[in-house]
């Protein structure tokens, strides 16, 4: 360990890092951070939230740990110390994910490893993981494994569902439980590229017999984004011979994928029958409930405070997945940091609107005609009757142009709200088209009621 002090030797790891990364994002996520202690090879960084360290765990954790490795020395490991109590110091101290090890190089003779690393994020737990209609099944089935795993008639699990609905983090949830109440056992995380590279390392050192040894003297193995071994015949065979073992001898086998057993292509027929033994469980994209329940528990542990508006607006629109909130989220703590401001419902739209695809609202043709009946102060009834005064007709032609064109209705459906034949409908739309070329103030009447109805 160097005898140099260590806030020296972080601001020599700021000044690498500052050059090798965008303005913004060194000021945004590094130069807030400051060194807490260093001492038997740890160093610990405080941070300001956990929101913090997952941001960083999650996009600049290669970069980190290389230059820290550099400055530090090649055996220091990195912990974060998130401040609760600015008076007392107090704080929750959390371990850095490195998923750089080695199996090969991790073990000893006899197969067994050594300096045991399971490779599973800390911060992914059972707790955090927040239930929801589309999860339940997935959630249930996980905790039933984390109190008896390989014991269960969930083995494997495999767990399945589109980019960033929480795959990943309840499968490292469910190896983190384990860790904690049985530390007996040996939990592996490990992604299906990084198994790729481990088997192809060990083939070229031929050490395939010392790699298949450690995976067979592991109790939980978690295998994330197994649709990644697809067409890949030698890593696929050694996974093959793995998962017999620690199956056959009632070891726990959790994989993950963005598809079906059933979908996955190029994949051996023995490993796809294996994959369904036990209990595939999808995970659905997330509605609103459990959308709004995960932001405001996101919002809880980052410390944030967001108007209700713009929590509705959020969950609205960031409806794809997790993802696209935890996107939102650290978008807007960074704006927020970065103008020293706070977040009003016109930021938050901006930066939905640069994240995410906004989902174009659905209109109906009772919206359209409640919208014109309400801005013209004509009921439905008349617009859907035979008067022929001027103001009732261009309230009936406002409804059939908006739906012409602010929906996929068909003439017929269109002409139905109205109380017309398609006939009419044809004509009220010429004629509409012919009128909004000089008659402005009608343009402008149409042009208003279109954005009030998106």
């Amino acid at each position: 360990m160097s005898l140099q002090d260590p806030h020296i030797l972080w601001q020599q790891c700021s000044d690498i890092l500052r050059d090798n990364m965008s303005p913004t994002a060194y000021q945004t996520w590094f130069a807030p951070l400051e060194v807490v202690d260093y001492r038997d090879e740890v160093l610990v960084l405080r941070v300001k939230s956990q929101f913090v360290v997952e941001y960083i765990e999650e996009n600049f954790i290669d970069i980190l740990s290389r230059t820290i490795w550099r400055v530090f020395g090649a055996n220091t490991r990195l912990e974060y110390k998130v401040l609760i109590d600015s008076t007392s110091g107090a704080g929750a101290t959390y371990p850095s994910v490195n998923r750089a090890q080695s199996p090969v190089s991790a073990m000893g003779q006899d197969g067994y490893a050594r300096n045991w690393e399971t490779q599973l994020n800390k911060q992914y737990t059972l707790d955090s993981f927040i239930q929801g209609d589309s999860n339940r099944l997935a959630r249930t089935a996980a905790v039933a494994i984390a109190k008896d795993p390989g014991r269960t008639s969930f083995n494997p699990l495999f767990i399945h569902g589109g980019s960033g609905v929480g795959k990943t983090h309840l499968a490292n949830a469910i190896g983190n439980e384990i860790a904690a109440t049985r530390p007996d056992l040996r939990v592996l995380y490990v992604s299906a590229n990084t198994f790729k590279l481990q088997y192809q390392q060990a083939a070229q050192q031929n050490k395939i017999p010392d790699f298949l040894l450690f995976y067979q003297n592991v109790d939980v193995l978690i295998v994330d984004d197994i649709q990644f071994f697809s067409g890949l015949k030698g890593t696929q065979d050694t996974f093959f011979h793995i998962f017999n073992y620690l199956h056959q001898s009632r070891k726990q086998l959790i994989l993950t994928s963005d598809r079906t057993p059933l979908q996955l292509r190029d994949v051996e027929e023995r490993l796809l029958t294996r994959f369904k033994w036990g209990l595939p469980v999808e995970i659905e994209r997330p509605d609103y409930d459990l959308r709004r329940n995960i932001l405001l528990d996101k919002m809880h542990r980052d410390g944030m405070q967001l108007s209700e508006e713009i929590i509705t607006y959020i969950t609205q629109n960031a409806c794809q997945n997790v993802r696209d909130i935890e996107g939102v989220l650290a978008s807007l703590m960074a704006y927020s940091t970065l103008l020293n401001s706070e977040i009003n419902l016109d930021l938050a739209k901006q930066v939905v609107n640069r994240l995410v695809e906004v989902q174009p609202k659905e209109i109906m043709m009772a919206d359209i005609m409640g919208t014109v009946c309400e801005h013209t102060n004509i009921s439905e009834k008349a617009v859907q009757g035979q008067s022929r005064q001027k103001d009732i007709v261009r309230a009936r032609q406002l409804v059939i142009y908006l739906g012409k064109k602010l929906t996929d209705y068909s003439l017929a459906e269109i002409g139905a709200a109205v109380n017309r034949s398609h006939a009419t409908v044809i004509h009220a739309l010429n004629t509409m088209s012919d009128q909004m070329e000089y008659d402005r103030v009608l343009k402008r009447e149409a042009e208003f009621l279109e954005n009030q109805l998106k």
